[in-house]
């Protein structure tokens, strides 16, 4: 046997949240999270587990996912991963990653940046993306699709709520946001 020698074990859920306010959002996935089957040990052996929750679906097929445990907030954390994200890898986008593609489109044209901002404060205000984008055209020659954009968003700002519990959680990526397309 090998010194703590373990087995991973994945599993892949569909998982659909829509609308509601920033606590009954954050309850609904805290509490998905919490029916998940917990690691164990069996014959010497760890067995961990993981989750993928699909949460949603881009116009082109591919899906947002939750990807966890990731061992940053002591269990009930997660990461927000795109399916073909980067040539045609899955790919993790970062608070980083989204400053850089809203700072692309501000440069390109900060009049539509400006509505873009309108609807990224509306998913602030956890309409959701689907929601948001209706009857909606906004297009953009740089970065990620609007739709892209806001999904990502959407669990970023719920995976801040959650991370940031007692504090204003998706109020300190919003603000971020805000200074990466000033004038706002």
């Amino acid at each position: 046997m090998v010194k703590d020698e373990k087995v991973y074990e994945e599993q892949s859920i569909n998982f659909i949240l829509r609308s509601g306010g920033r606590k009954e959002l954050r309850d609904a996935i805290v509490i998905k999270f919490l029916e998940e089957k917990g690691g164990y040990w069996k014959e010497g052996v760890k067995h961990v587990t993981r989750f993928r929750y699909y949460v949603e679906t881009l116009a082109d097929g591919r899906r947002v996912f939750l990807f966890r445990p990731t061992h940053l907030n002591k269990g009930i954390d997660f990461q927000v991963w795109v399916e073909k994200f980067q040539d045609d890898k899955d790919g993790r986008p970062s608070h980083k990653d989204v400053f850089a593609d809203l700072k692309g489109k501000n440069i390109e044209d900060s009049k539509k940046c400006l509505e873009l901002a309108e609807l990224i404060n509306r998913v602030w205000l956890c309409e959701d993306p689907d929601d948001v984008l209706k009857g909606n055209s906004l297009v953009f020659k740089s970065g990620w699709s609007v739709e892209m954009l806001l999904k990502i968003l959407k669990w970023l700002f719920i995976e801040q709520d959650i991370t940031y519990w007692n504090y204003d959680g998706r109020g300190m990526l919003w603000s971020a946001i805000r200074e990466a397309i000033k004038p706002f």
